[in-house]
């Protein structure tokens, strides 16, 4: 498998496979142009930044429940869809949306806690693909403090607040960090960032937030 290859799947170890593994690797790669003629949305140069933890009681855990959108109002993201994403136990990667079906729609790990639920719920989403700029496009425009709202099947919204944004290189995904167990509910927002390599993009941008309704 080329080096290029490699960046075209999201390669996301889970706490069970991490036990298994002394090196894990977990990157969302399946941005860029892959080739692609249509025009790309400017590098996302996020940065990275962050608040204090929260303290004090969290937000009353919701029951499980698959999630079915997400809306982030400062990026201007309003998806009335959430795919379903798989580990492969094979390779322990972790699949993205499809890029020919779902680039403005986002994914969640299936096999991971729901948005409300104790522990860490994951979600990815492209900012852009080979066909032009996808859901995460205005990824720059999200700070510290802003929402992150998923409703639910059960007709509940989780709303997340953001108090971490990194934006790092794949080859030092934060693994543990991401994927790390936590007694409180809390999201990770997975997409990618930084410049086009061989017609991918180099770094992954990682919201953190919290449960607070």
């Amino acid at each position: 498998m080329t080096r290029a290859r490699t960046r075209a799947r999201t390669r996301a170890r889970t706490p069970a496979l991490l036990a298994a593994t002394a090196v894990a690797l977990a990157t969302l790669t399946a941005c860029g142009s892959g080739g692609g003629a249509a025009e790309l949305p400017p590098d996302p140069k996020v940065g990275s930044t962050a608040s204090p933890a929260p303290t004090g009681d969290p937000a009353p855990v919701l029951p499980r429940s698959k999630p079915t959108g997400m809306k982030i109002d400062a990026a201007g993201v309003d998806a009335k869809k959430m795919v379903d994403l798989k580990v492969d136990p094979a390779t322990g990667e972790l699949g993205v949306p499809n890029a020919d079906t779902d680039a403005d729609n986002p994914g969640w790990w299936a096999e991971g806690v729901t948005p409300g639920e104790k522990g860490v719920s994951v979600l990815v989403a492209h900012f852009d693909t080979k066909y032009g700029p996808a859901v995460m496009k205005n990824v720059k425009n999200i700070k510290l403090g802003d929402l992150i709202e998923v409703p639910r099947e059960d007709g509940k919204t989780a709303r997340f607040k953001i108090r971490e944004i990194e934006d790092v290189n794949k080859e030092d995904f934060p693994t543990h960090k991401v994927y790390g167990e936590t007694n409180r509910p809390e999201l990770r927002l997975l997409t990618c960032g930084g410049g086009l390599e061989q017609g991918h993009r180099t770094n992954n941008v990682i919201l953190y937030a919290d449960l607070v309704a």
